[in-house]
């Protein structure tokens, strides 16, 4: 059974899942390209919903049954978690060390059945469609009062994590709030206690006035290369207007998203030849205020702003960057926006 263990030292949360030990990576070795697993083996293939646990939610065409063909996105659990609902919520000291029980949520969305196309290729309509699936789960899982936050991100290639070509991404919620999300939950909220206005917001107005890191001003949001990019090409993608929860994207927003987010994708697929990359989500944690611990909950909904993080897997993080967290990033934030923004595409 996984459990979650804290380093009091460096001040994180580790998961211990032993049970992923058993994930069939045998299917995929690193130096076998993606593309070679068939269709045959492949579980997120039409045809297989039989070697996946029964879904949980789908987007279906019409007279189709669940957990057979016939689905365009489909979410299933994860038949390999870190995390599993099954387990008694528990918390307990070992010691000095701090344990909490291995429960959580572990979903899988399988964005397409089509395993010949990734989510660059998607259609507009289609990436509407994978992010409204993600809306939904995630308004469903923010019910549960028990989970202090839920992520949804995406591996893509072997650089990146993936271990299947079919094109994925997976949600994890969790009974503790990371570190790193901790850190970025106080520095907002300080700085709107300081200012009274949204940290996100500011570097928008401050981004779209220089220019010089802007990929893509569209009308309802911005793409552009953080001012300190740990990574060479690394983007963040936000709304214009102040909004702290994905999970209550109107339509019209949803629509514009998946048509920044696929031409950010096209983009990076041309100049740095389809690379591995992950996104990750950020938004708020579900809002349930916590005995002793009001100031995560005080001013979210004005202090936090969501966005999208994403990361081409260009450099490898090595022993300086491991010993200090310092990332030397090789490729400066203005030049990699200005690729992507004189690319053809």
């Amino acid at each position: 059974m996984s459990e979650l263990r804290y380093d009091p030292v460096r001040k994180t949360w580790v998961i211990i899942a032993t049970e992923r030990g058993m994930r069939p990576t045998h299917i995929q070795r690193p130096e076998t390209p993606l593309h070679a697993v068939s269709r045959a083996v492949c579980p997120f293939c039409p045809g297989n919903e039989g070697r996946t646990p029964p879904e949980i939610l789908a987007i279906r065409n019409p007279g189709t049954q669940p957990n057979s063909p016939g689905w365009k996105v489909r979410v299933i659990p994860n038949k390999f978690p870190a995390l599993t609902i099954e387990s008694p919520q528990k918390r307990y000291g070992k010691g000095i060390y701090d344990v909490v029980s291995g429960f959580g949520a572990h979903e899988v969305i399988v964005e397409t059945p089509n395993d010949q196309e990734q989510m660059a290729d998607f259609t507009i309509a289609h990436m509407r469609d994978v992010f409204s699936v993600f809306r939904d789960r995630l308004a469903d899982l923010m019910k549960d009062h028990r989970f202090r936050y839920i992520m949804i991100f995406k591996n893509y290639g072997s650089e990146a994590g993936a271990t299947l070509c079919h094109s994925h991404s997976q949600i994890i919620a969790i009974p503790v709030t990371p570190s790193l999300v901790t850190v970025e939950l106080n520095s907002v909220r300080d700085y709107y206690m300081r200012k009274e206005r949204c940290m996100m917001c500011d570097i928008i107005h401050q981004e779209l006035e220089d220019g010089e890191r802007i990929v893509i001003n569209e009308e309802r949001f911005v793409v552009f290369a953080p001012f300190a990019s740990s990574f060479p090409f690394e983007l963040r993608i936000a709304p214009k207007t102040h909004n702290h929860d994905f999970s209550v994207l109107d339509e019209d927003h949803l629509q514009h998203f998946a048509a920044v987010v696929k031409e950010t994708l096209l983009r990076l697929r041309k100049v740095l030849n389809d690379p591995p990359y992950n996104f990750i989500l950020h938004t708020a944690p579900p809002v349930t205020r916590r005995p002793g611990k009001p100031e995560y909950w005080t001013s979210i909904s004005s202090d936090y702003h969501w966005h999208l993080e994403l990361i081409p897997r260009m450099t490898m993080i090595a022993g300086f960057e491991w010993g200090t967290g310092f990332q030397i990033n090789p490729t400066s934030p203005e030049d990699a926006a200005r690729f992507l923004r004189e690319a053809e595409i």
